[in-house]
């Protein structure tokens, strides 16, 4: 597409610059005294040599391919730099998922524990109250 739409230009280019175009107006007074005006464009192709013209069709196609393969290799450029920030960030997710998920795990256990604790000094309160009970 992109080819198509600059080799259209530029052949564009290529036969507007081959064509003179010449523009004459002539007015006439008739008998009756009204003015009858006549304009004539007559195009005419200069004596250009159809050799250069394939030699700058030639060049337009040389570097219409070349400003082609420039924007596909800056679009690959692109679109593996977009890959390799999206594999980084999938990384840093995936670390930072386990991250919390390690977190998690110690603030269970921490919990397990001081419910543990308190859960024993609730049994050794019990105790020691049946223990003042029964004196």
């Amino acid at each position: 597409m992109k080819k198509n739409f600059l080799s259209a230009v530029m052949m564009a280019a290529v036969i507007v610059s081959c064509t003179k175009s010449s523009v004459k107006t002539e007015s006439t007074e008739n008998p009756d005294g009204s003015v009858t005006t006549t304009t004539t464009v007559s195009e005419n192709g200069l004596g250009v040599d159809t050799a250069k013209i394939n030699h700058v069709k030639e060049n337009a196609q040389a570097t219409i391919n070349e400003a082609d393969r420039k924007i596909d290799n800056a679009a690959e450029e692109a679109r593996n730099k977009i890959d390799a920030t999206a594999d980084r960030t999938k990384k840093n997710l995936h670390e930072a998922g386990e991250d919390i998920r390690q977190g998690a795990k110690e603030v269970g256990r921490d919990v397990k524990d001081a419910a543990a604790k308190g859960a024993s000094k609730v049994e050794e309160g019990a105790r020691k109250l049946k223990e003042d009970l029964k004196k």
